[in-house]
């Protein structure tokens, strides 16, 4: 499973790739607001910020929501830098510019998906990634990861290439399970992927070895 990361703080992309482990970056309106990132010039140069820290996939999310305006805007962003995906909406006009972008060679991310039936749309328009916002199904007392489950399904049923990319991560339990459901990439905040490092007995058993070295050196002394 592929682990991305969804922010626009360079810093925590960087800590992310650091690290070892990162395949690629989400990114949203949102989380460009929330980084203060305004103006389509400083949104323009965050994206090819983040594409020089991550050389991996970078989804980069278009804000029409007609074909003629995704299309133009996808384009435009497409053409940014080889790593760019263009994210698309799973809206009647975003499926038909998923489909323009796949007879262009464009690679996508079909965001907002709740539903299998919107998944199967999504790889029928051959969409490159299609996001499963899990976490907000269980905002909603909807199990998320069955949909991931089901998803998983009926793109092996059919072979199709679509990657599942589940979005809406919160917790480093959610990581886990998207790898159990055979999930192709999970999307989440860096805490989700740090908590994968931790447990009691990894720190219980570290801190024996050392205190064990250190008395067997003192005794060698």
């Amino acid at each position: 499973m592929e682990f991305f990361i969804d922010t626009a703080n360079l810093d925590r992309i960087r800590e992310a790739q650091d690290l070892g482990v990162l395949d690629g970056v989400t990114t949203n309106p949102s989380l460009m607001a929330k980084e203060g990132i305004t103006g389509e010039e400083n949104i323009i140069q965050h994206y090819l910020d983040i594409c020089e820290i991550c050389d991996g996939p970078v989804s980069a999310e278009v804000i029409s929501t007609d074909f003629d305006g995704i299309v133009a805007e996808g384009e435009k962003l497409a053409a940014l830098h080889k790593n760019i995906v263009v994210k698309v909406p799973m809206i009647r006009d975003g499926v038909k510019a998923l489909r323009y972008f796949t007879d262009k060679g464009i690679k996508t991310n079909c965001t907002l998906v709740f539903s299998a039936g919107q998944a199967l749309l999504a790889a029928k328009a051959g969409a490159t990634y299609v996001s499963p916002f899990v976490g907000r199904l269980d905002d909603i007392s909807t199990d998320g990861m069955a949909l991931i489950e089901q998803i998983r399904l009926i793109y092996d049923n059919y072979g199709y290439e679509t990657k599942i990319l589940a979005a809406s991560v919160r917790h480093t339990m959610h990581v886990i399970q998207c790898a159990e459901a055979g999930s192709d990439v999970m999307t989440g905040p860096l805490s989700a992927i740090i908590g994968l490092l931790k447990h009691p007995l990894t720190d219980i058993g570290l801190e024996k070895f050392l205190a064990d070295h250190k008395k067997a050196t003192q005794v060698q002394a």
